[in-house]
């Protein structure tokens, strides 16, 4: 029988530990999210985060600037909180309207403040698996995996999407649990076959329901990133779901499993980036 895997289970245990270490910290860790216009759905993840960080006892920054700022604007609210002490970890909420250079926003946080992982100087310590911030996501993944007692060692990964938020540091993630990693991409030849070796799927590409059950190896533990909208308003993953489970041996529902493992493991990283400071 599959095994349905509840990322708001797993994410009540990551908070519930998160709460031990702030503790056994003493304080207050500080989390700013800018968020750059009105984006409905931008919105709803901030409002998201900012709550659970409140309910946890941090202090929270919310930065609402409007949809046309400038950069050179931005630039300077994000040095603001760079130097600001209350404050140690900055999120900038994604996407960023088409006039802004995210690579240049992201680049100006400061690296021991970045707490979802997107400087350059994260990313680089974590392919070299050096620590530095894991990106929240792919991190959220790994709590799954673990919680579960999924063994991963020796085990072959394919993770579907190279973005730098998921599918780029979600192959260094599993590849330092041991697990041998294919990264597929939109110009990877013949995806069916890759993934028909694969004990691990992670689906992060943005494509409705794009990962069928019958592409899948029997058994293999499948982990939906993809968060997609159809036309009737409805909401589904990159996998679809009723197939696959008929072929795995777990899989992660959309939506209801790896929203609430980012959401925790970005608190997780604040605490961390607090306990740093002190």
């Amino acid at each position: 029988m599959t095994q349905i895997l509840s990322g708001r289970e797993v994410a009540k245990t990551m908070l519930q530990s998160i709460g031990r270490g702030l503790k056994a910290e003493g304080g207050a860790p500080g989390l700013a999210v800018i968020q750059v216009g009105e984006d409905p759905a931008s919105s709803i993840y901030v409002g998201r985060k900012e709550a659970r960080a409140k309910k946890l006892g941090f202090y929270s920054q919310r930065i609402q600037l409007a949809g046309d700022v400038s950069e050179t604007d931005l630039l300077a609210e994000i040095t603001r909180l760079n130097l600001d002490v209350k404050v140690h970890g900055i999120l900038v909420q994604l996407p960023l309207p088409p006039h802004l250079n995210e690579s240049k926003i992201l680049e100006s946080v400061a690296p021991q403040k970045d707490i979802d992982g997107f400087h350059s100087m994260n990313a680089g310590l974590l392919m070299q698996g050096r620590g530095g911030m894991a990106p929240c996501t792919p991190k959220g993944v790994m709590h799954i995996l673990a919680h579960y007692e999924i063994a991963l060692e020796g085990l072959h990964a394919v993770v579907v999407g190279r973005s730098n938020i998921v599918g780029r540091p979600m192959m260094a993630l599993l590849e330092q649990a041991n697990c041998t990693v294919t990264i597929c991409h939109s110009r990877t030849k013949n995806l069916q076959a890759h993934l028909k070796m694969a004990d691990i799927v992670v689906a992060a590409v943005g494509k409705p329901k794009m990962i069928k059950g019958e592409w899948l190896k029997k058994g293999a533990v499948v982990i939906d990133v993809g968060i997609n909208r159809l036309e009737d308003g409805s909401i589904c993953g990159d996998v679809d779901f009723e197939s696959a489970k008929e072929v795995a041996s777990a899989i992660t529902p959309v939506p209801g499993c790896v929203g609430p493992t980012t959401i925790a493991s970005l608190m997780e990283n604040t605490l961390f980036a607090f306990a740093a400071f002190t």
